[in-house]
C-alpha cells in the first residue's frame, strides 16, 4: 500500500499529539512502545460511495468504512449540509445536528402519514416500559402535551371564540 503522507499543518491542532515532549501524560505514563504496533495495519479497502456521506471539515478524506444508509434529505438534510461546513469544537455545528434530528422526526410522522400509516407513539417512545418503571413521568408528560395542545389549539381558534372561552373561564 502507498504511502499517502500529506501537509496537513494548515489545519489548526492536527498533528498535535505527535511531539513526545507535547504528551500530557509524559512522564508519567510508562513508555514500552507497544501501543504502537496498532499503528502498522493496513487501511481496508474503501467502501463503495454511491451516496452522499457527510464528513467533518477537519478530516481530509471520507473514513473506509461508514454506516449510512439514509442520505440527508429534506429539510433536516439542509440543516445538517450546513453544519458540516463547520468546525466539529463549535457549537455551530453539533446544535444544528441536534436540530436536525428533531425536525427529522417530524419529517418521518409526515412521510407515515403520507402513506397511510399511523404512527403508534405510545409503543415507538417506550411507554408500556416507562408507565410499568416511572408512572408519574407518563402522567406528567401527557399533562403537559394535553397544555400544550390546549394552547395551540386556543392559539389558533378564532379570536372571538378565544375571547369568550376565556371570558367564561374567568366567570367560573
Amino acid at each position: 500500500m502507498e504511502n499517502n503522507a500529506k501537509d496537513y499543518s494548515h489545519i489548526n491542532g492536527w498533528g498535535i499529539d505527535i511531539d513526545p515532549k507535547n504528551d500530557p501524560t509524559y512522564p508519567i505514563k510508562r513508555r514500552t512502545d507497544e501501543e504502537k504496533d496498532g499503528y502498522s495495519w493496513e487501511r481496508p479497502p474503501q467502501q463503495p460511495i454511491n451516496i452522499e456521506v457527510l464528513h467533518s471539515i477537519e478530516r481530509p478524506n471520507i473514513t473506509a468504512v461508514f454506516g449510512t444508509s439514509v442520505p440527508p434529505s429534506g429539510l433536516s438534510g439542509q440543516i445538517r449540509r450546513l453544519a458540516f461546513k463547520e468546525s466539529e469544537n463549535s457549537y455551530g455545528h453539533w446544535l444544528p445536528l441536534l436540530l436536525a434530528d428533531r425536525i427529522n422526526v417530524v419529517e418521518g410522522v409526515i412521510d407515515d402519514l403520507k402513506d397511510g400509516r399511523i404512527p403508534n407513539f405510545f409503543a415507538e417512545k417506550g411507554m408500556k416500559a416507562e408507565w410499568k418503571h416511572n408512572p408519574a413521568s407518563v402522567v406528567q408528560k401527557l399533562a403537559v402535551g394535553a397544555a400544550v395542545a390546549g394552547a395551540v389549539i386556543l392559539l389558533f381558534a378564532g379570536e372571538k371564540k378565544r375571547r369568550s372561552w376565556f371570558y367564561r373561564l374567568m366567570e367560573a
